[in-house]
């Protein structure tokens, strides 16, 4: 089978391109369960909770900065209160929405989660790429460039 595509392109960039970062999706999962106890999906809606003041977010604010669906990011909210690592708090100003906060346990665990993610990202990323960052960010901002702004969900509520 050629690696030539019917527009003359190359497929085995591609595919050199899909399989290391997917390889590296998931050693980064691994790393954050290793060194946190939380996956990666916990570990993107705690770093938000994280960086923001109060630590709350609502959930279509969540959902708009990991570009989740609101309805994956309730579900998976829903679980990280069962794990105690959040709670949901009623808002005074929306009676239809609530806010997700981080409890003392997902403090905890984001903070594991940053080392342990900063740690393998060091070790799997950025030794790796070096000094070809910059010809890395110039190709990541054409393809996103290419791809266009994140369609806003359609419904505010939450």
């Amino acid at each position: 089978m050629s690696n030539e595509g019917a527009g003359g392109h190359d497929w085995a960039t591609w595919d050199a391109y899909h399989d290391v970062w997917r390889r590296l999706d998931r050693a980064l999962d691994h790393a954050v369960q290793q060194g946190a106890g939380i996956s990666i999906p916990e570990f993107e809606i705690l770093i938000g909770l994280h960086r923001e003041p109060e630590h709350r977010l609502r959930v279509r604010d969540i959902a708009a900065g990991i570009g989740w669906e609101k309805s994956r990011v309730s579900h998976q909210v829903t679980r990280m209160v069962a794990r105690g690592l959040v709670e949901r708090a009623d808002c005074p100003t929306d009676g239809r929405g609530s806010w997700v906060v981080m409890t003392p346990d997902g403090r905890r665990a984001v903070l594991a989660g940053i080392r342990a993610h900063t740690g393998a990202l060091e070790d799997l990323f950025w030794r790796p790429v070096g000094t070809d960052a910059e010809t890395l960010r110039s190709v990541s901002a054409r393809v996103q460039d290419a791809i266009g702004p994140d369609e806003p969900e359609a419904d505010a509520a939450d």
